[in-house]
């Protein structure tokens, strides 16, 4: 037994796929008691269905006693017509014992539900508000685990667990008052052998609640893999890697069957004990009572009462065991959900936001002094923008170039607020975003990232994502500027789903959707990450000269990464070690800067072989 639950510590310098230590406390009991404000409006159901179960349950407890009097009075009396009373009793409370039950269930199971249903919808919109920061390091599939099968486990612990732990230890303590009271000395044998009983639950407790997180990680681990394997399939198969990845699903999921089994041979180590000690002390009460019988001291009803009560306080004991590792489960599926409650919102709206000025000849975007630091950057790593001064008038295009990791993304990431500037500001009509609310910035601020990301939704709702109240004249415009007039061929129109990340569109097609979905509602300020990367030559020129149309009215902050993207622009900054190293036209850097001109050549040459 000392080894099964002491063969439990957490390898150290372990990581899961959640960026949680391996070495991290596991769950406890604080985290239950801060579900607290989540189960407060549904306390008196709660308190209902342990007050009907523990009712039922001393029914059941009576019965054995309505048992003694039949024993002792009719039966040893010879008076069978005294049976009646006592048969139509005991058939009345068997009944009452069935029907609390009952009651019991249909009290919890819809409020439960209802817990589950708004703690869901609390973890969500957590999700949503966290910055992409968090996002950064967190797995989907460990989120995804945390959303559904631990808020699960925590309506399972409300509705069941929680109200018979209390109930089934209630009424071992009646049922041992009630042996006691039927023979003080063979109830103190169970009192006796409970003692190392308690001492053991205590010591499973804490073992088992290391083995209870370590398997949600791993489920949260696994989850990721699959949905990884899923969402990566073409490229799995592409290169033949599936069988590769199956063995690492395969490692995965052999860890969590390997924890599985550990919390298995925990639990079984103190289901035995659980179940021998009992019997232990019903074979000692048995001795016992049968000597005392014989001698006199106790009636044989009273005998009977005994054993059929000690019988009935089996469930009571041999449940402690499951009922306790669930509510370990519990413990550490409420401190995974709190992990992800208690991470701090670091972008947030102003408690008293700012308004932008009015439209007309608005979309002054200016970069002063701005300086980026991604927060798992290591000390002696240089920042990703350091120091950056960059001025976009209104209705103005300027193009961004630079190298591999100079900082381009980064740049588009700052302008709506995706990660907050760690120095400097910047400003949108002279107000520093940050002092506006996210709505509104995100209103004025429209993006279209290089990687496209469609929904499972329609493609009219795709488009219409940042401006749902768009008429379908609008769509339609948006449409003809990003050149996505195939809609019209897919099987629905409009209205056609486009599936999981809209996968069943080619690269060229989602990207030209969500530069419609850019396009769309006239923003202030237009940020495009190499918005035509995955168009072919005669497309890229379509796009372009209806580009050329709108960008004349919004202000465009242009990631370019290709010679034929910067002809969009008026004007080209060039960025090299987070600053802008050289600003002016297309011709004025290809004659004064000697990096601008290795940079366009081999983008020249990379264009060349792409078209």
């Amino acid at each position: 037994m000392t080894n099964t639950l002491t063969d439990i510590q957490e390898s150290p310098g372990t990581t899961h796929a959640s960026g949680r230590p391996g070495g991290r406390k596991p769950g406890s009991y604080t985290a239950l008691r801060r579900l607290w404000p989540a189960v407060k409006p549904i306390s008196w159901r709660l308190a209902g269905s342990a007050f009907f179960a523990l009712v039922a349950s001393v029914c059941g407890l009576v019965i054995p006693l309505i048992l003694q009097k039949i024993i002792d009075g009719p039966i040893t009396e010879k008076n069978l017509s005294g049976l009646w009373p006592l048969g139509i009793t005991l058939v009345l409370v068997g009944i009452l014992e069935g029907g609390l039950y009952g009651v019991r269930r249909i009290l919890v199971a819809r409020p439960c539900m209802r817990v589950e249903a708004k703690l869901r919808q609390n973890l969500y919109q957590r999700l949503q508000a966290l910055p992409v920061a968090f996002h950064d390091h967190y797995s989907s599939g460990q989120l995804l685990s945390r959303a559904i099968s631990d808020l699960n486990t925590i309506r399972m612990f409300l509705a069941f667990t929680a109200i018979f732990l209390m109930v089934n230890i209630s009424t071992f303590v009646i049922g041992v008052i009630i042996l006691l009271s039927l023979s003080w000395q063979l109830g103190l044998v169970f009192v006796v052998l409970a003692v190392p009983l308690i001492v053991l639950c205590l010591l499973f407790e804490v073992k088992y609640k290391v083995l209870a997180r370590r398997s949600q990680d791993q489920v949260g681990d696994l989850a990721t893999m699959v949905e990884e394997s899923v969402l990566g399939i073409r490229i799995l198969k592409a290169f033949g890697r599936s069988a590769h990845l199956g063995q690492a699903f395969r490692k995965q999921a052999m860890a969590l069957r390997a924890t599985e089994l550990k919390k298995v041979r925990v639990v079984g180590a103190l289901w035995a004990v659980i179940i021998a000690l009992p019997e232990i002390a019903i074979g000692v009460a048995l001795l016992l009572g049968v000597n005392q019988v014989a001698d006199g001291d106790l009636s044989a009803g009273a005998l009977v009462a005994f054993f059929f009560v000690a019988m009935m306080l089996r469930w009571p004991v041999d449940s402690l065991g499951w009922l306790l590792a669930s509510t370990n489960e519990t413990a550490a599926a409420a401190d995974r959900y709190f992990e992800v409650m208690d991470q701090p919102l670091t972008v947030t709206s102003p408690a008293v936001p700012v308004t932008l000025p009015p439209s007309a000849q608005a979309g002054r975007l200016v970069f002063e002094d701005v300086t980026f630091r991604f927060p798992d950057t290591a000390d002696e790593n240089k920042d990703a923008l350091a120091g950056l001064d960059l001025v976009l008038e209104p209705g103005r295009t300027v193009a961004v170039v630079g190298a591999t990791g100079s900082g381009k993304t980064t740049l588009t990431a700052l302008v709506n607020r995706l990660y907050d500037v760690t120095g400097g500001r910047i400003t949108i009509d002279g107000v520093d975003i940050r002092d506006l609310a996210l709505p509104d910035l995100r209103t004025a601020v429209s993006v279209a990232f290089e990687e496209p990301t469609l929904f499972s939704a329609s493609a009219a709702e795709n488009v219409r994502l940042g401006h749902p109240d768009a008429t379908d004249e609008d769509v339609r415009q948006a449409l003809s500027i990003a050149q996505a007039d195939f809609v019209d061929d897919l099987p629905w129109g409009l209205d056609t789903r486009l599936g999981e990340q809209g996968l069943s569109l080619s690269g060229g097609q989602r990207q030209r959707l969500a530069l419609a979905r850019a396009v769309l509602g006239h923003p202030r300020v237009l940020v495009l990450d190499d918005p035509l990367s995955a168009l072919d030559i005669h497309t890229e020129a379509a796009v372009e000269a209806a580009l050329r149309r709108v960008l004349t009215t919004t202000t465009t902050l242009l990631i370019a990464h290709r010679a034929s993207t910067v002809m969009l622009a008026e004007q080209v900054a060039l960025l090299k070690d987070g600053r802008i190293a050289a600003l002016g036209t297309h011709s004025q850097l290809m004659a004064e800067s000697a990096d601008y001109r290795d940079l366009l050549s081999s983008n020249a040459y990379t264009d060349q072989q792409e078209n």
